[in-house]
């Protein structure tokens, strides 16, 4: 019978999934727990796995496709192709269908025939046995699929990346209950979600496996659905008994038995196919040469395919998800023993039967970290102290430049107002654009492009719209001029000191030429061959304190000038992300705070705050291609 792979349920929120490769294709063999495909979903991507032994007859779902939980993945048919006969059964020719109506007579009558072996006494009233024969037909048809044993077997699905038990707490179907596709057969706990775990087939429920409150592994069978109306495994033992006792009857009862059957002989071996369910034609004449006894032959075929099916099962099974010993591996171990580079091989596992389970991997893990951290402890050792400065103990007088530098930084504290606001911004768009552009324009430009030209363009087009950050206050005349250029001081830091050469009419150039210009000030201005003009006339200072790896500081302000801005280091870090279509999402991002510190006299906090923002949005938009000539 078909059985039908649906999306299941990965999370206690998760209502749909993504197919993201298929492990298998139409017509492959695959086994049960067999990973099938990929699938991936907002919160974890993982494999499922076959729900029963067979043949991978239909794709439903192609990769990259989205459907909700529920939904039909794919078809699985047995290996004999059974699955698919009654589609072709119902289009057969009308003399065909007559033909095979024929040939089901002799099965009926051969029934009754051999449980007239069972009970001598009633062989003299062979016509009744004859007219009651339609009635237990319809029980040899659908006895088959349920008698053996046989059925498709329900396993603890994965409920979560770091899932690997979980504890039964309740069933909601009895055996022998009737069972729809989908519809809830039990409840699981787990250590992340309570939830119900669907019917993968319609049927009758045959057997359950685990009872309430035992815990079993991902994968581990709880429950057994046969056919719809096949009984219990407990309540077919007695008709097999009864099916296995005229196979031990004495020769002389045989003919008698088989007298009905041989009133038609060329219709003999189609009654011995009905009930076994086998399509080819060709193979009616071997099961009717040997023996004239064609009743017990009925329960013989369902026995055969399932013992043939057993012993393939592990050569199947080593192949797709067993480890080098010969344990089955769930996908779970699997994945993460490829994360942490673990091979299953050297694994000793601890599970039933030496099945390496997740704990074991996590062991191994650990094991391994903790030896490459020995092995990094030990080359650190072994390598040399760091050699002392030179400077260490030494006295020296104040070069020109220090006292310079020392005596504008406190004038510059003790005339202003100084307050320092920071705000955090994602550059992510910036940094993937510097990344696909970043070879050509060396090429075409001669320079390294670095992130100090985007913060400097967002700069120049924010001091044009924020004016009181690119300003001078003379309380002396009691005035305040709001420059009509942007002469971007860059600072330099130099063997002497700190300097801070300046871009006159910054605003006149676009990404290339303040990358340039300010390539060319800190080459010349590290050889000392800055000219004293390039040094002054500054209205707004940039400094990159994050070329050192500090995240920000609180800069001083260039006198006379109104601010000036810090960019720290770029760093990659996990960010909640508001999504317009998936929501609040947690992502990597590259990051960067900006810290401008203000003359407060001239500036209010809110001048402050507006003028970062307005970088902050010119930043995160990333639109620097026409900047680079790209459009």
């Amino acid at each position: 019978m078909p059985v039908s792979v649906t999306m299941p349920r990965l999370g206690e929120s998760v209502s749909e999934g993504t197919v993201t490769r298929w492990l298998k294709n139409e017509g492959d063999q695959v086994e049960v727990d067999e990973p099938l495909l990929e699938v991936s979903t907002d919160k974890v991507d993982t494999e499922i796995p076959s729900p029963a032994a067979g043949v991978l007859s239909k794709i439903v779902v192609s990769e990259d496709e989205t459907v909700e939980v529920g939904a039909e993945l794919a078809v699985i048919s047995d290996g004999g192709g059974g699955g698919g006969e009654a589609p072709a059964t119902e289009q057969q020719p009308a003399e065909q269908q007559a033909t095979e109506q024929e040939a089901a007579a002799p099965a009926a009558e051969a029934a009754p025939a051999a449980e007239q072996q069972v009970t001598p006494q009633q062989e003299p009233t062979p016509e009744p046995a004859r007219a009651e024969a339609p009635q237990p037909q319809p029980a040899a048809d659908t006895a088959p699929p349920g008698g053996g044993g046989e059925g498709t077997p329900v396993t603890m699905p994965a409920l979560g990346e770091s899932v690997t038990e979980g504890t039964v707490t309740r069933w909601l179907k009895q055996v022998g209950e009737e069972v729809a596709v989908d519809e809830p057969l039990l409840e699981v706990s787990t250590d992340k979600v309570d939830t119900e775990i669907p019917s993968p087939v319609a049927g009758t429920l045959l057997s359950i496996s685990v009872q309430e409150d035992e815990t079993v592994d991902v994968g581990g069978e709880l429950a057994v659905i046969g056919s719809a109306g096949a009984a219990p495994a407990k309540e077919q033992a007695a008709p097999a008994q009864e099916q296995a006792a005229p196979a031990q009857a004495p020769p002389e009862e045989a003919p008698q038995a088989a007298a009905p059957a041989q009133e038609t002989p060329t219709q003999q071996a189609p009654a011995q196919e009905a009930p076994a369910q086998q399509p080819p034609p060709q193979q009616a004449p071997e099961p009717a040469a040997p023996s004239p006894r064609p009743a017990p032959t009925p329960a013989a075929p369902p026995r055969q395919p399932a013992a043939a099916a057993q012993p393939a099962a592990p050569a199947a099974e080593t192949e797709a998800g067993q480890d080098g010993q010969g344990a089955y591996v769930t996908p779970l171990v699997r994945k993460l023993a490829a994360e942490n580079g673990i091979d299953l091989g050297s694994v000793r596992g601890t599970g039933v039967g030496g099945r390496v389970r997740k704990q074991d991997i996590l062991a191994a893990a650990a094991a391994a970290k903790e030896a490459a951290a020995a092995e990094a402890a030990s080359r650190e050792a072994a390598k040399p102290a760091a050699a002392p400065s030179p400077l260490r103990g030494r006295t020296e007088k104040l070069s020109r430049m220090r006292r310079v530098i020392a005596r504008r930084m406190v004038e510059s504290l003790q005339t202003a107002a100084q307050l320092t606001t920071v705000v955090e911004v994602d550059i992510t768009k910036i940094v993937r654009l510097r990344e696909r552009t970043k070879e050509d324009f060396l090429a075409r430009n001669g320079i390294k492009l670095s992130y100090l030209p985007f913060f400097a363009v967002a700069t120049v087009e924010a001091l044009r719209e924020h004016p009181k950050l690119n300003s001078s206050i003379d309380l002396d005349e009691g005035t305040i001029t709001y420059h009509d250029t942007e002469n971007l001081g860059i600072a330099v830091d130099t063997e002497r000191g700190l300097m801070v050469p300046v871009i006159h009419n910054a605003g006149d150039l676009n990404l290339g030429g303040l990358a340039r210009k300010i390539a060319d000030l800190a080459a010349r201005t590290r050889d000392n061959k800055i000219a004293p003009d390039e040094l002054a006339g500054g209205t707004f200072t940039l400094t990159n304190t994050g070329s050192r790896g500090a995240l920000f500081d609180t800069p001083i302000i260039n006198q006379p000038q109104s601010g000036i801005l810090g960019t720290g280091t770029v760093v990659r870090r996990a960010v909640v992300v508001d999504d317009p279509d998936l929501g609040e999402l947690i992502l990597p991002r590259s990051m960067v705070y900006l810290a401008l510190s203000y003359d407060h006299r001239v500036v209010d906090g809110a001048d402050a705050a507006r003028f970062l923002v307005t970088m902050k949005d010119r930043l995160e938009n990333g639109a620097f291609e026409s900047d680079l000539g790209l459009v």
